[in-house]
């Protein structure tokens, strides 16, 4: 299956997945098997072995949390808390669009395979059983006591079952569209195990994170299509288009694992990434070892403020990556400043060189800042008109990663063409907003059970009302 099947659609295409679980809080008095001062455990690690290396291991939930209390607590009690029945059946559904959105309730469904696969796919043990066994012995409040939960039924599933968890998962393909409403997947349990239909619900849930950024990216994806049909030779066919919101999400994510489904979730709609993990993921789990996304050098303001002067670190950028595609960012001192007085003296240099230049501005008033970069590298470069008759800056343009949403992408590209410039002129760098500014309830995801077949043989349909 080639890169445009599995990851690369708008809302009617068919995609791949990744993951998301918790990440581990660390305390150096807890995650080793004793009790050690945070001293004593820093005095360790300085060869990066033994014990604070162990430490660091054990601390990974993959490695220390068993799969069988990867739930919430309240499920662990539920077997004593349904009816007798033969079978139990339950759903998952996006109960409203992105933010609620009343006039368009499409969502892209993303991130389940990577659940099935590390989580609901893993084959239980009798260890994970006894481990279960030893917390639950503590766990009930007030005063650390027993707390129920169904160990007869783990280990029977655990020699029965070779491990795996015995329900029966219906969902759609990652990178579904639909709308709310719709059930995205369906639990089913039988006979002896239909109380632990509902167990998995926390895990499953966790599909909310992905297909709410995959949903949030392919939004983004729709305005930048609308300007780019509007002023852009080749319109949303232009090969510009995917490069034109490139994920700067990596550093403001809570864990490795958010990083890496949320990334993947982005690169269904575009392939420009800054967050590596989730690019590397896609491309050699996800898409048999062929590029999925891609990333251009760049410089930081720790790069520009240790030159003289910005004119130097641009001097660098030209002699090191000036034939192909680079960015410096513009506001290290003086943004104003910058764009009047040192991009005319290193176009020169930067025309000889040949490549293409990417302004990014970090600051100030989104739309003011990238009007005022276009409009320098205009009269610095030049522009020529295309079939549209919209401006194409001449090897140069800008992209804006301060401030970055789907309104505020919107308002730049709308402001570029009024101004008269094509919007293949703009990109955007998306942090926070796209891989970190989502919950559970942008599109209120939830599973219900929906169907008994009682002991007796009756069945019926069950809602919340």
């Amino acid at each position: 299956m080639n890169r445009q099947s599995v990851l690369r659609g708008g809302f009617a295409h068919a995609g791949a997945a990744a993951g998301l679980v918790p990440s581990c809080l660390l305390r150096s008095s807890s995650c080793s098997s004793g009790h050690r001062s945070r001293k004593a455990v820093q005095a360790s690690s300085s060869n990066g072995s033994g014990p604070w290396a162990q430490t660091m291991a054990s601390c990974n939930p993959n490695l220390f949390v068993p799969i069988s209390v990867m739930t919430d607590s309240y499920k662990a009690s539920h077997f004593l808390q349904y009816p007798s029945a033969k079978k139990l059946v339950a759903y998952g559904e996006f109960r409203t669009g992105y933010n609620k959105d009343e006039q368009d309730s499409r969502i892209l469904v993303y991130g389940l395979r990577y659940i099935l696969e590390n989580y609901v796919m893993r084959p239980w043990t009798a260890d994970d059983v006894e481990k279960a066994d030893v917390f639950f012995k503590t766990h009930m409040a007030p005063r650390y006591t027993a707390y129920p939960f169904p160990k007869d039924l783990y280990m029977k599933f655990v020699v029965e079952n070779n491990g795996y968890f015995p329900v029966k998962i219906q969902a759609l393909q990652d990178g579904t569209c639909v709308h709310a409403h719709v059930p995205v997947y369906q639990i089913t349990a039988e006979d002896e195990y239909a109380p632990l239909c509902t167990f998995l619900e926390t895990l499953l849930t966790m599909l909310w994170y992905p297909s709410t950024v995959a949903t949030l990216s392919r939004r983004a994806c729709d305005i930048i299509e609308a300007a780019f049909e509007a002023s852009t030779d080749g319109g949303a066919g232009s090969p510009l288009l995917p490069s034109r919101l490139h994920d700067f999400g990596f550093r403001g994510c809570t864990s490795l694992e958010q990083s890496v489904l949320g990334g993947c979730a982005h690169l269904i709609n575009f392939d420009g990434t800054d967050t590596m993990p989730a690019a590397y993921y896609a491309q050699f789990h996800l898409n048999g070892g062929r590029p999925v996304g891609m990333s251009i050098p760049g410089t930081e303001h720790s790069v520009m403020t240790c030159w003289p002067d910005e004119r130097a670190a641009i001097y660098n950028m030209i002699e090191h990556f000036g034939t192909g595609v680079f960015a410096t960012v513009m506001d290290s001192y003086d943004y104003g400043a910058a764009l009047e007085q040192v991009v005319p003296v290193v176009a020169a240099r930067k025309l000889e060189a040949g490549g293409f230049w990417v302004l990014r501005p970090d600051s100030g008033d989104p739309v003011e800042v990238v009007l005022q970069a276009l409009r320098a590298l205009d009269r610095v470069f030049g522009s020529d008109a295309n079939s549209k008759g919209f401006k194409v800056i001449r090897g140069a343009g800008v992209i804006q990663g301060d401030g970055i949403g789907v309104v505020t992408i919107g308002k730049i590209l709308d402001a570029a063409m009024t101004a008269g410039f094509s919007a293949e002129n703009v990109a955007f760098g998306m942090g926070g907003g796209l891989l970190q500014r989502v919950n559970r309830d942008t599109m209120s995801f939830a599973t219900k059970l929906n169907h008994v077949v009682y002991a007796d043989g009756s069945a019926h349909d069950v809602m919340k009302h």
